[in-house]
């Protein structure tokens, strides 16, 4: 896939890598800051190890609207603070499996993409590299990335 295909953030954080790491691996932190704003994450199931599966729900719920959506995947990488990876599919709340077009995604979205998260410290902080490999750099879910990015940013400043 080209980058094209691809969301790519680059951040610097004023955070030990540790903390950093644990914004991804631990669900406790990651239901703070994933997802776009005026979303939430009411369910957040993470077997952080290589083959271990993951169930995320994200919720949004307005006046005029609710709506849920569900993620699931497995880690097919896990190597401690310095690179995360796991592949992310839609299915329903019990964990199947079902087409993006389910969810109203555009005709050829990929039924499954693969989250690579690299970290490294430097000067006192981290860097973190996070490409969503499969959605497109100019579609909803990079704008949704980089919201997710930036609340995790002000979540860290609140620990």
């Amino acid at each position: 896939m080209s980058n094209q295909d691809s969301v790519v953030i680059e951040r610097h954080f004023n955070a030990d890598i540790d903390l950093i790491w644990k914004m991804w691996t631990m669900a406790e932190h990651f239901s703070q800051w994933y997802g776009p704003r005026g979303m939430t994450i009411p369910v957040a199931e993470m077997d952080v190890t290589v083959g271990g599966k993951r169930k995320i729900c994200m919720e949004m719920k307005t006046p005029e609207r609710h709506m849920k959506m569900w993620f699931t995947g497995e880690y097919t990488d896990v190597s401690p603070t310095s690179r995360l990876a796991y592949t992310e599919a839609m299915c329903d709340e019990d964990g199947n499996l079902i087409p993006p077009s389910a969810m109203g995604m555009p005709e050829g979205t990929p039924a499954t993409t693969e989250v690579i998260v690299e970290l490294e410290s430097v000067d006192g902080g981290t860097k973190m590299k996070m490409s969503h490999v499969g959605v497109p750099a100019d579609s909803p879910g990079a704008g949704g990335w980089k919201m997710a990015i930036e609340k995790m940013a002000e979540y860290i400043e609140t620990i």
